[in-house]
């Protein structure tokens, strides 16, 4: 279906996740921004939940060796089809020949793009999601490399696009919605109100793992250690040094440093797409507002689903 001319910083396949295996020490790995990946697909034809490439910060040069409609959603890395600029949130037709490059980072920091008739790559587990530190499933195990060549069973549906009120804007200041809990009783009441008014900043020493923010220092009681507990994704440690670690798609599976909150469900694609140095606070709502945040999102999907088909 295409050749990789270019990797990128890191590009990877990858799809929801790797799901049921947390258990056995296997991180759940999949897209960081699942919106974006899911409105890609949905743009393309696909099932929601294909998977599609996720590309970091520095995006891939890519030459299509068939006709195939792609879809460009997240952040927007400047990308061009023959050094002509194209839309984001829309599909087009990638024709064979035709070279996909990208240039620097406008807004976000991922993009994903989605190939109609998806990427043949073997399920590993259930998923076709690369987990990087473990080396399995995707392309190898691994990012892709120049000379790399992708397979799948490419069709052409173009002339889709996203309404403007469903495309997130990336700003330089974020606002993110947070559940506390659940070790609040390692923490001081005042240090929970200083988590929940400060404003911390996305530490360059961030990746898929997790994003480290930088801020006022939390501290605890009686110390940072738990006995090891299952790890969420948007998880929020607070080790030793007092400095927030927000745990994303290819976090350990268990983690020993107390958690003061969990970052909600709706809102992890929004932080997947913060770069270093981007501005953060936190906000504290409650499970059963998160609940319905969530179910809204979901209908949204069902609803569009439904209106391309």
């Amino acid at each position: 279906m295409f050749k990789v001319l270019k990797p990128g910083l890191q590009t990877t396949v990858q799809d929801l996740g790797r799901t049921g295996y947390q258990q056995y020490g296997i991180s759940p790995s999949g897209a960081m921004d699942s919106y974006s990946l899911q409105m890609a697909n949905l743009l393309v034809g696909n099932p929601l939940g294909e998977a599609g490439l996720e590309a970091a910060i520095l995006g891939p040069s890519l030459e299509a060796l068939s006709n195939v409609a792609i879809a460009i959603c997240g952040g927007n890395l400047q990308p061009m089809v023959n050094k002509k600029e194209v839309s984001m949130w829309k599909s087009f037709v990638f024709r064979k020949g035709d070279i996909l490059s990208f240039g620097k980072v406008e807004s976000g920091a991922r993009a994903y793009i989605a190939f109609a008739g998806g990427i043949d790559i073997p399920l590993v587990l259930d998923s076709k999601s690369t987990f990087v530190n473990g080396t399995m499933g995707g392309y190898n195990g691994r990012a892709l490399e120049s000379g790399d060549v992708l397979f799948g069973w490419p069709y052409v549906r173009k002339n889709r696009f996203l309404h403007k009120d469903f495309i997130p804007e990336y700003k330089s200041e974020l606002e993110i919605r947070v559940i506390p809990g659940p070790h609040l009783e390692k923490f001081h009441p005042d240090t929970i109100e200083r988590f929940l008014s400060a404003e911390y900043t996305v530490s360059p020493q961030s990746n898929r793992m997790g994003y480290r923010l930088e801020g006022p220092e939390l501290g605890h009681i009686g110390g940072a250690d738990i006995i090891s507990d299952a790890i969420p994704a948007g998880g929020v440690q607070v080790p030793s040094n007092g400095q927030p670690i927000i745990l994303m798609a290819e976090r350990q599976t268990t983690g020993g440093y107390a958690r003061i909150a969990t970052v909600i469900s709706v809102d992890i694609p929004l932080l997947a797409q913060a770069m270093p140095g981007i501005k953060i606070r936190l906000v504290g709502i409650t499970i059963e507002e998160a609940h319905e945040l969530y179910r809204k999102q979901k209908q949204l999907f069902k609803v569009l689903s439904t209106g391309v088909r």
